[in-house]
């Protein structure tokens, strides 16, 4: 059996002096604590890169060697350039998936396959978030239990600057009595998005095995179930004779 290529982008540079928090909680950046969990599947195989790689990590031979890209990014979004930005639009609308975390509602790719500019608010007091499935028929929810908690969370509250999603798989609820659409689905043209929103780079959660249960999930949602070339909008002759 083929596995699923997965490819975990950060915004993170190599080398570079991470925020003690950080450091202490992901030593390795937590592009390969979510690269490890993936790897422990049959069926996947992931692999990571950062915005310091050539191409800003995005080059059209990883993409073409990708399944499906999970995006992590916080404070840099804007360091992106652009054509990166469209080339991975691109790519999704013509068939592979794409899983974006956290902050990667402001990212530069989010934004243009949905043509939105991710407004939400937040409070960074590492709260307790309940995580209800409110779509327990959906795949992404499989062997999950109907809700679970993360001590430790950034929250993130309504009204989310977003489309109406093809479905709402989470919904989150914080002590300090926000709620929110934490996990929802789109298509662009040939491909699946979802976007899911716990993931704060100082807390814990990618070690959680909900959290793990989650992206892969995911992952196994978001294969292409199509891929087709680039291409731009033909002329073509007419089928039936006048």
């Amino acid at each position: 059996m083929e596995k699923i290529k997965v490819t975990v982008w950060n915004e993170e540079r190599e080398g570079e002096d991470r925020w003690q928090p950080v450091q202490e909680m992901y030593p390795q950046g937590l592009h390969s604590v979510i690269a490890d969990a993936l790897n422990k599947e049959s069926d996947i195989t992931a692999r990571a890169a950062l915005l310091s790689d050539e191409e800003q990590g995005l080059t059209e031979s990883v993409l073409d060697n990708t399944d499906v890209l999970i995006w992590w990014a916080h404070g840099r979004h804007a360091d992106v350039e652009d054509r990166f930005a469209q080339r991975v639009a691109e790519y999704v609308q013509r068939g592979m998936g794409v899983i974006f975390l956290h902050s990667a509602h402001r990212s530069k790719p989010f934004m243009r396959l949905l043509g939105t500019d991710g407004y939400l608010c937040w409070r960074d007091e590492g709260e307790r978030e309940r995580l209800w499935v409110s779509d327990p028929s959906h795949p992404i929810a499989a062997g999950l239990p109907e809700s679970f908690s993360l001590e430790h969370e950034e929250m993130y509250g309504e009204p989310f600057g977003i489309p109406q999603p093809e479905a709402t798989v989470f919904i989150g609820w914080y002590e300090g009595g926000n709620v929110f659409r934490s996990g929802v689905t789109f298509r662009r043209q040939c491909g699946k998005i979802f976007y899911f929103q716990p993931g704060h780079e100082t807390n814990e959660t990618f070690y959680n095995p909900h959290i793990q249960r989650v992206i892969a999930n995911a992952v196994r949602w978001a294969k292409p179930e199509i891929r087709v070339p680039a291409r731009g909008c033909p002329c073509v002759e007419r089928l039936e004779k006048r």
